[in-house]
């Protein structure tokens, strides 16, 4: 495969072509531009394929529901250029928890056709702090290793999103990342002595951030500030609802690997009206998706709005953009063949105009049908 244009690499833009054997990139060719005249006379623009770790449905579909959803949600997700994803859950009964992992377990082993790469779970939940649940359902408990090792033996956990202040979860932090699972801290009531804690420990990043967190106060820096002032990895929702474009300026100049995530419902990619989150009922409307009493739940971003976000609000320019919607959170996962375009990596390319408006996705060399219906 051959594609011609504008190619955003980790380097800069590059005018010229790239080329794809056996579903990974073999060569990127061609000669610098400034990343300003990326797209210029009508030129495609390519970017790497979007990585979204903080997925919990869309096209009407919800993660916990096992079955086939997942296929959906990896499909219509696809069609708004994320390549990789990961499958995240809600805070439920262990039961209903494990049944949800035993679904993903065969999407995470083999790509279905037409949808992105399922790369592992996001276990949010149920090891959060109950005064924090956010739009969470009230099944919070204590995490112990032999739970979550056992559930990471149904599908495997990525990343996993705790609260550092309950009873023993500080402890845990060590065991489950030599156990290959990122510790992110999020819906917490700790403090900043907290979170600094959690991050000696080895916590990895915090969880949709400034959301579900004690908040900054320059005498109670909180958890929002033992993540400005220690944290290397964060992810943070783009949508403009959850976060105001001057605290998400605030991030990006604290956090150097920031990476964005839609935490996306079964509402993304649907038009208004009442969507599934876990056991919940929400609705879609004005852009935003909550619960009955108003509270954010979730989200219906995808990811080529976070883009446009990113770079036609909040004026970041298009190298950068692209690294916070794709390498930064491949670089986090340890992922050195995604997010990137560069020779070796997978060929998951998403192909857009000057106005950054999507026209083609590839995920692995494979062309996704963006218009297809169902």
């Amino acid at each position: 495969m051959r594609l011609e244009g504008d190619i955003v690499t980790p380097a800069g833009v590059v005018r010229g072509h790239l080329d794809s054997v056996d579903k990974r990139i073999a060569a990127v060719s061609g000669a610098p531009i400034d990343a300003a005249r990326a797209g210029e006379g009508g030129r495609p623009i390519l970017l790497p394929g979007f990585i979204d770790t903080h997925v919990h449905g869309g096209g009407g579909r919800d993660t916990m529901e096992g079955g086939d959803a997942i296929t959906t949600i990896a499909r219509r997700h696809a069609r708004h250029g994320t390549t990789a994803l990961l499958a995240t859950t809600m805070t439920a009964p262990v039961g209903e928890i494990e049944a949800a992992l035993k679904a993903l377990g065969g999407v995470c082993r083999e790509r279905a056709p037409q949808s992105a790469r399922v790369l592992g779970v996001h276990l949010e939940g149920p090891y959060i702090n109950p005064d924090r649940l956010g739009a969470q359902p009230a099944h919070a408990i204590v995490a112990t290793l032999e739970e979550v090792l056992r559930l990471n033996d149904f599908a495997p956990i990525r990343v996993l999103t705790i609260a550092p202040e309950m009873t023993g979860h500080l402890a845990l932090i060590g065991p489950l990342r030599d156990a290959g699972i990122r510790v992110q801290i999020g819906h917490s009531a700790g403090g900043y002595d907290d979170g600094v804690a959690a991050l000696h420990a080895g916590a990895a990043g915090f969880t949709h951030l400034f959301n579900a967190m004690t908040s900054l106060h320059h005498r109670e820096p909180g958890m929002v500030g033992a993540a400005l002032a220690h944290g290397r990895h964060a992810e943070l929702i783009p949508d403009l609802l959850h976060v105001h474009p001057g605290a998400i300026r605030v991030a990006l100049r604290c956090i150097p690997g920031l990476f964005c995530v839609t935490d996306s419902t079964a509402a993304a990619g649907m038009p208004d009206g009442e969507y599934r989150l876990g056991e919940y009922t929400v609705q879609k409307c004005l852009g935003g998706v909550r619960l009955a009493d108003g509270t954010l739940a979730g989200s219906a971003l995808t990811m080529d709005q976070a883009l446009r976000n990113l770079v036609q609000v909040l004026g970041l320019d298009l190298v950068d953009a692209a690294r916070r919607v794709s390498t930064a959170a491949a670089d986090y996962l340890g992922l050195a063949d995604r997010g990137r375009l560069a020779a070796g990596a997978w060929a998951d390319v998403v192909v857009m105009d000057a106005a950054l408006n999507l026209q083609r996705v590839f995920v692995e060399s494979e062309e996704i049908d963006v218009n297809a219906d169902a």
